[in-house]
């Protein structure tokens, strides 16, 4: 590796220490321009789908284009650890990784420009706003990304709970579809004395969640996974004289398949709204936050292979695929690319864990192999 182990590690502490939120990471953009501009890119393009920024290596002659992506978002969570590079920021931390995710690919621009790919170009893609499902599919619809249109793509996270370094692969779904319910049901208030005088969503509400309990297990389908979790249910108001005339639900759906994933939605959602219609109740809904499946390219995923084999890591191949989400299947829904796993310690805190920190022992693997992948295809 040639930046050195201390600057990199450095690096990451300092991005730790300031997290920014998704949507919001102008600074966090600004340090790793700064970073890496050191380091000689042939073109920097900024403001990609928000504060995204993307550096370019040219190869010494014409051919494909690798891009490797990391994220640039913290989440909105306190962070509990007492170490010298704790955030400053209170009610945000990187819980996530993305810190190390970003040191990492970091970590490629000094190989790069020293030893250029015999050919192409790589792309170190920094993107925004990765947790809230928002920022790939920004990235992809800015003209800007016009410019750097890769013909690879590849991208990793680290994974607790599986050895250090140790790389996690699979072919096809890597990872599940998700998705957000907001659903808002408007009656009418009337007194807790007289409650047949208005129309109180609290007993379509019971009934929804109710129903749907089931599904708080995964369902197992097709040898695929299916699940609805409620998140967040409000009725009315602290008034023991009102009888409510309003409610809120929150559900988050997650699939394997993408024909499943739709299916549940529309389930969901139309049980939903008969169950209002009946007690002519008001429905009002919002999706947010969806994330595609994510579906590695074969060819792709035998690049990550082979480029851990260089490297003597252990590799570990993916049985069934995870229940958790990524935006990087927009990118993959578009672009040939693998998305695989990077072990970060079996007794690591788990992701979005208030005391979890990402093991700086890791990031020279990571930039080894994402080294290895585009030397693979650019030789």
């Amino acid at each position: 590796m040639e930046i050195t182990k201390n600057k990199l590690t450095d690096f990451r502490k300092e991005l730790h220490k300031y997290p920014e939120l998704s949507d919001t990471e102008k600074q966090t953009s600004i340090r790793v321009k700064k970073f890496i501009s050191s380091y000689g890119p042939d073109e920097i393009i900024e403001s990609i789908g928000g504060y995204g920024i993307a550096f370019i290596y040219n190869g010494l002659d014409k051919g494909p284009t690798v891009m490797i992506r990391s994220e640039l978002d913290a989440l909105p969570i306190d962070e509990i650890n007492d170490f010298s590079h704790r955030s400053e920021r209170y009610g945000i931390s990187h819980k996530c990784g993305h810190d190390g995710h970003m040191a990492i690919v970091s970590g490629l621009a000094e190989g790069l420009k020293n030893n250029p790919p015999a050919k192409g170009r790589v792309i170190l893609l920094f993107q925004p706003a990765e947790e809230n499902g928002q920022g790939a599919w920004q990235v992809i619809k800015d003209s800007k990304f016009d410019q750097i249109k890769p013909d690879y793509i590849f991208a990793l996270h680290n994974l607790p709970g599986y050895p250090k370094s140790k790389i996690v692969i699979k072919k096809g779904i890597f990872s599940s579809a998700s998705t957000g319910l907001i659903v808002r049901l408007t009656g009418k208030t009337s007194h807790a004395a007289e409650p047949e005088k208005g129309l109180n969503p609290a007993f379509v509400m019971a009934s929804v969640i109710k129903d749907f309990e089931k599904y708080t297990i995964p369902v197992i389908k097709n040898n695929g996974m299916q699940i609805i979790t409620p998140i967040h249910a409000r009725l009315g108001e602290k008034a023991f004289g009102t009888s409510p005339g309003f409610a809120e639900m929150m559900f988050t759906i997650r699939a394997t398949y993408t024909k499943e994933f739709e299916a549940l939605k529309k389930y969901l959602f139309e049980s939903i709204q008969n169950k209002a219609a009946k007690q002519k109740l008001l429905m009002q809904y919002e999706w947010v936050e969806e994330f595609p499946n994510t579906e590695n390219d074969a060819r792709c995923t035998d690049i990550v292979t082979e480029a851990a084999k260089l490297s003597e890591l252990e590799i570990e191949t993916l049985q069934t695929p995870f229940r958790w989400s990524e935006d990087f299947g927009h990118f993959l829904n578009k672009f040939p690319g693998a998305f695989f796993g990077l072990g970060s310690g079996t007794n690591q805190p788990a992701l979005h864990n208030p005391d979890f920190d990402f093991p700086d022992e890791i990031i020279e693997t990571g930039v080894e192999i994402f080294t290895n992948v585009y030397k693979l295809i650019l030789k």
